[in-house]
């Protein structure tokens, strides 16, 4: 709708509101700043962007902003920073020092009948946000400009209510987002003892006082133990992994190119054009497991341009970040068996002596994810992992049966903790909603006490 024809009543978020108070449209709450530095005020002041904002917290996410050389804007402590970018991502900033911003966050300097931090949780709360991001106008890069944010009506309650709403919303929040950390601090704690629970038992085995052998390691880190070749000929390894040290009994260290097919050609494949099997875009690779399929296509359709795999194989991320985030999956349910997917995938199909569920804890324990970090190479921001490496990777193997029942052994007890990871995330989203609905509420004027 055009600003011109716009009414003068307020969304439907906040028509509801007191009537002991106004209502007023942005444009005439606040004074729009935009105003250039100075070359020596861009030297100096801080500069903050729109990256720098946390979503609906508004929190700050750098803790010591530097001055740095932008298309920047002049802000100034208790001024309100609006995300115009991609609306829908809630990015306001009160800010509590002088500085300079991107050009995509609207600064905002309240009048006198507005208190700052009022403004800020207005321009938070999820209904002045949702209204706004309907009039977002672009496709890819949905944003909203001054014409549109400026025609937006605000609930403007009395001076000293405003107040009391600040600092009611202050202590509630903070009590809030003080559980929510809480809580995300748990959930890095279960993810670290995850990965040292499959780390451990990938390299050491499920029971502690097993016999074990030795291997030696000089100090060229070189490794003399028993690494095993094609045809069980010790190797001369140069740069030894984190596993090597001493193994249970049983165990072996080989080679993983010895035990797997790494990038198995698609020329293997004996299908018809028409078949259907299942696409994997990156964004459905999970990370450490898991593969959406619900993308079908025909394998004419995907044969040329996308890399082959079918249901056993392992599938692992080969760029940044992709990689480091541990994106990768044990392929299962493909239809008709088979996937193709992005070609930043590297694909491992195991070997008679390697158990599949086994091999994907292998390539999700830190030793192998740590590593392949610093072998990666290529430019900043888009360096991959070699098959090489892959290929190369030194295997702790103990036999069929035991990596069998090291998967299974990891199967649950991974199971129970991603059981209690998905109840935490559950709370802290009810935790997110329960604020932002608290907020919504209050500034809309529906808590008595406060208006």
């Amino acid at each position: 709708m055009s600003y011109f024809a716009r009414s003068d009543e307020l969304s439907e978020w906040a028509a509801e509101i007191p009537e002991n108070w106004s209502s007023k449209w942005l444009k005439w709450a606040v004074d729009l700043s935009t105003k250039r530095p100075t070359e020596d005020e861009q030297e100096v002041l801080p500069y903050i962007s729109n990256e720098d904002v946390a979503s609906w917290t508004g929190e700050l996410l750098t803790e010591e902003p530097e001055p740095a050389e932008a298309n920047s804007r002049i802000f100034q402590k208790n001024d309100v920073l609006f995300n115009k970018l991609r609306p829908y991502l809630a990015k306001v900033y009160h800010a509590a020092f002088d500085g300079v911003s991107s050009g995509e966050l609207l600064c905002l300097r309240p009048s006198h009948a507005v208190e700052p931090r009022f403004l800020f949780y207005v321009l938070v709360s999820k209904g002045f946000i949702d209204t706004i991001n309907a009039e977002a106008f672009g496709a890819k890069m949905p944003r909203v400009d001054w014409a549109i944010a400026g025609h937006q009506l605000l609930p403007l309650p009395p001076p000293d209510s405003q107040r009391r709403i600040v600092q009611f919303l202050d202590e509630k929040t903070a009590r809030i987002e003080k559980l929510i950390k809480k809580k995300r601090e748990l959930l890095d704690r279960l993810a670290e003892k995850r990965q040292a629970l499959i780390t451990r038992a990938v390299t050491k085995g499920l029971n502690p006082d097993a016999r074990k052998k030795p291997s030696e390691v000089d100090t060229r880190g070189e490794i003399f133990g028993p690494v095993e070749g094609a045809a069980g000929m010790t190797a001369v390894v140069q740069r030894p992994n984190s596993t090597q040290g001493e193994l249970p009994d049983g165990w072996t260290r080989r080679r993983l190119r010895f035990d797997v097919h790494v990038n198995p050609k698609k020329s293997s494949l004996n299908m018809e054009s028409e078949e259907l099997v299942s696409f994997i875009p990156m964004d459905s690779v999970g990370e450490y497991g898991g593969l959406r399929l619900d993308d079908v296509r025909e394998v004419a359709d995907v044969y040329q341009d996308y890399t082959y795999f079918a249901d056993g194989d392992l599938c692992i991320a080969k760029i940044t970040p992709c990689f480091e985030n541990g994106k990768g999956a044990l392929a299962m349910g493909l239809n008709n068996g088979v996937g193709f997917g992005t070609t930043e995938l590297h694909i491992v199909r195991p070997g008679p002596n390697t158990d599949p569920r086994f091999l994907f804890y292998v390539s999700i324990a830190d030793d192998f994810r740590k590593l392949g970090e610093s072998e990666m190479y290529g430019a900043s921001g888009q360096k991959r992992i070699d098959e090489n490496f892959i290929k190369n990777w030194i295997m702790p193997l103990p036999p069929l049966e035991t990596q069998r029942r090291i998967a299974w052994f990891l199967d649950e007890k991974t199971g129970l903790i991603d059981d209690a990871v998905e109840r935490i995330l559950g709370s802290v989203e009810y935790l997110m909603e329960y604020r932002s609905a608290l907020i919504t509420t209050t500034v809309t004027g529906q808590l008595a006490e406060l208006r």
